[in-house]
């Protein structure tokens, strides 16, 4: 007799079983019945806590399952249960006594077909969209010629060869492979890991950072692009400092990371051709503008050697400025001898009567020591005079102190104006000098350089004529804010 079979017996005659038996028979039965089962059905709650292991709930309209789905199986599932999915999990029923409670151990669940994904893809969209990772206005603009480009994709399929082959064609550039499992468990966190890795490298070091990232895969069924639908792809998108292009699938695919990114190409190739201009044609652009400014300076040349002959025109002839000083030069020229013969007589008479004689000479010593005799005498009594009057005015100064005050005060008034009109007279000069520092300014070529004119030198020397500068092996125009060589003309 089995254990439901006692339990069928009157209770006053049949046997006692614990809690734990009747929930280990509970378990037997269950799990020999149903083995293993496909549910259909919405994913309600989930869970994962620290342990890894997954705890949801499946249900429909009527009812509810749990189901766990052990940490192993987790982390290799291609993607992950959301909440308000629908899915079809495989795995085996089986009981929790410790709850009362039935659940399925799941090994595998997959989304109930191309729509659910697509309904559980539109409400990641617009999740991302409200918090903002696709405003065209936090998009980076491509730099015009990366020195480095880093590529995220697998390095063993036809993408990376295209991508290669396509830069080395248009304009060979430093190329960092980041190798990504590009579809399955692993797709999502080992490409949001390259993206991150790319952006912690440093500028300039021994292994630079890429100046621009292209994250690329081929064509593929929306479950083989899910990697790239995965939030944490978009977030890392998102917070790359380094410009981004997008070149997931073939021109009709799209996914999340199409929009996050800053920028999207159709295919792995065209993203190429936007990370580089052609080499090819930068060199007939350079060689354009090198023509242009060719023909400017040999225009800037020519006028400015027909302004000079103009205003060469305007000016007075040598001859007719050398006329008048020529001619009043021989009118003082005839006239220098009898102005000379002139001054030599008046010369003459002036010394004979200013000759000295003696009795002159002793007449005037006499009279000049008589005068200083009598100055001699008058001294004395003029400094004893001085001595009284200073006695007598500083006695008074003594007694009247206000008098000492106000010429103190005379006295600062005087030193103030004085210092006042020497401190004038240097504004004046300041200015002056000033004045005559921006007339030196105004006439230097340099101020004429402002007005946007240039200056050509060949070989260090000024530049006069188009053959000074097709025979120079060097050639520069000096602007107002700098100087620029140029290539020479060749003959």
């Amino acid at each position: 007799m089995d254990l439901f079979e006692h339990a069928t017996t009157p209770a006053s005659n049949g046997p006692e079983f614990t809690v734990s038996e009747i929930a280990g028979a509970i378990k037997a039965v269950i799990e020999g019945e149903f083995g293993h089962v496909r549910i259909r059905g919405e994913v309600g709650r989930v869970m994962r806590p620290k342990s890894g292991h997954m705890y949801l709930d499946l249900k429909d309209d009527r009812a509810v399952i749990s189901g766990i789905i052990w940490k192993g199986r987790a982390d290799a599932l291609p993607q992950l249960p959301e909440e308000g999915m629908e899915v079809v999990a495989t795995g085996k029923l089986t009981t929790f006594p410790g709850q009362s409670k039935y659940q399925i151990i799941i090994d595998d669940i997959a989304p109930a077909g191309a729509g659910a994904l697509m309904a559980m893809l539109e409400k990641r969209k617009a999740q991302l969209q409200a918090e903002g990772l696709f405003d065209s206005a936090r998009k980076q603009p491509l730099p015009f010629l990366p020195e480095v480009i880093g590529v995220v994709t697998s390095p063993t399929g036809a993408v990376i060869r295209d991508i290669l082959h396509r830069l080395r064609d248009r304009f060979p550039r430093k190329v960092l492979v980041w190798p990504v499992a590009v579809q399955g468990a692993r797709c999502a966190t080992e490409v949001a890991a390259a993206i991150r890795g790319f952006n912690a490298m440093t500028p300039g070091g021994a292994l630079p950072r890429p100046d621009l990232l292209i994250v690329a895969r081929g064509g593929g069924s929306i479950e083989d692009l899910w990697g790239f639908n995965e939030e944490i792809v978009a977030r890392a998108v998102f917070a790359s400092r380094i410009p981004l292009i997008s070149a997931v699938g073939h021109e009709t695919d799209t996914t999340l990371i199409d929009y996050v990114a800053d920028r999207r190409a159709p295919t792995p190739t065209a993203a190429a051709e936007m990370a580089v201009p052609v080499r090819l044609d930068l060199f007939a652009t350079l060689d354009a503008q090198g023509g242009r400014l060719r023909r400017a300076v040999a225009q800037a040349v020519t006028l400015r050697q027909q302004r000079v002959r103009d205003l060469s025109r305007a000016l007075p002839q040598k001859d007719a400025l050398l006329q008048g000083p020529r001619q009043r030069l021989d009118y003082l020229g005839e006239r220098l001898p009898a102005a000379l013969t002139a001054a030599t007589g008046r010369s003459r008479v002036r010394l004979a009567d200013a000759a000295l004689r003696p009795g002159l000479l002793h007449r005037g010593l006499a009279e000049q020591r008589r005068r200083l005799d009598g100055l001699a005498q008058r001294l004395d009594p003029a400094l004893a005079r001085r001595l009284a009057e200073a006695q007598v005015k500083l006695g008074t100064l003594r007694v009247a102190p206000p008098d000492l005050g106000r010429a103190r005060e005379r006295l600062q008034v005087r030193v103030q104006r004085l210092s006042d009109r020497a401190n004038a007279n240097i504004e004046r000069q300041r200015n002056r000098l000033d004045a005559l520092d921006r007339l030196r300014e105004t006439l230097g070529y340099r101020e004429t350089l402002r007005r946007g004119y240039a200056v050509v030198r060949a070989d260090g020397q000024l530049a006069t004529g188009v053959d000074a500068v097709r025979h120079a092996t060097r050639v520069e125009i000096e602007f107002a804010d700098g100087r620029v060589p140029v290539a020479p003309i060749k003959a």
